[in-house]
């Protein structure tokens, strides 16, 4: 899935903040997440797609109780002007994805009794400050419900398919993108702030609010050629087969199941999980997609997700 080379992406919303040395490459961002070996290599791999999927990373650094700040003031990318930007560079990918769902959630979300507001993004190199305290580089992409902000490192990209063996397919970057969204809708419907995440397991409240996350992805998906940018232009060009093999590998890549055992060799273990199988993942996502409606993704009304 591409972007309209000529649509616009400015954006008020997304901007960037906490950059080390140098600016952000082409494709590639900064060349993937500094990963250690051992038991050290295990935790940062829960930590990052602890993160990547909705968790504040605070709760597994041990910094959960620190005094929580405002988020970080950035400035805008400037030279992230139209689609073309975004199809050539990650951090202008991360920035169209989120115009791409104001604009569908914009419609959507009225549409089921939620007040929607716009989420705010915030691009950053090695470490910012959130609503929900500090954060590095190393976890990766998160949703701050406190401050309403979507946080990426566009390094990220790269360890996505170069560690956990998602394709390098754009529609797969939008997926991790449109994911953290769907946490924004959830946190705007109520649906963070009812869930019970003291459980873990396949059937757990917290696994039923990734899927449904994820969920909410597809629907972004079955919608995203619809989105229009501030002059009425179409944003995204149609998916293709290819593009939803994409971001259905994307979805197996940070499957409980497929962290565990192929990225960390250890023993899977479904009662510790946290965010769902990699099956459960591609599930909900397609779900999402094929119905692309927001009661299509009522992961806590049926026996089993």
């Amino acid at each position: 899935m591409t972007f309209n080379p000529n649509a616009e992406i400015r954006s008020d919303n997304v901007s960037a903040a906490g950059r080390g040395g140098g600016g952000f490459s082409p494709r590639g961002g900064r060349g993937g997440l500094k990963l250690g070996g051992g038991a050290g290599c295990l935790l940062l791999v829960v930590v990052v797609i602890y993160a990547l999927l909705g968790g504040n990373p605070l709760d597994l650094l041990g910094g959960g109780s620190a005094q929580q700040g405002p988020a970080a003031e950035g400035s805008a990318l400037e030279s992230c002007l139209t689609g073309a930007d975004a199809n050539e560079r990650d951090d202008c990918l991360v920035q169209a994805t989120v115009e791409s769902a104001d604009s569908t959630w914009g419609r959507l979300a009225p549409e089921a009794g939620i007040d929607f507001v716009e989420s705010q993004g915030v691009i950053f190199e090695d470490q910012v400050q959130t609503g929900c305290g500090a954060a590095t580089a190393d976890v990766g992409p998160f949703y701050c419900p406190a401050d309403m902000t979507l946080y990426v490192d566009v390094s990220f990209f790269d360890a996505l398919a170069t560690q956990y063996g998602a394709d390098d397919g754009q529609l797969a970057k939008m997926y991790v993108i449109a994911h953290e969204y769907g946490h924004h809708v959830q946190n705007l419907s109520g649906e963070m702030a009812s869930a019970d995440r003291s459980q873990t397991g396949p059937q757990s409240d917290g696994v039923r609010l990734e899927l449904q996350a994820d969920c909410y992805a597809g629907v972004w998906a079955h919608h995203a050629a619809n989105s229009v940018d501030d002059e009425g232009n179409a944003m995204l060009q149609p998916l293709t087969e290819a593009d939803i093999d994409s971001a259905l590998s994307a979805a197996s890549a940070v499957g409980d199941d497929h962290i565990q055992g192929d990225v960390a060799g250890g023993q899977v273990r479904p009662e510790t999980w946290t965010h769902g199988s990699s099956e459960q993942r591609r599930t909900w996502f397609t779900t999402g997609y094929e119905q692309g409606t927001i009661g299509a993704c009522d992961t806590f009304s049926v026996d089993e997700v």
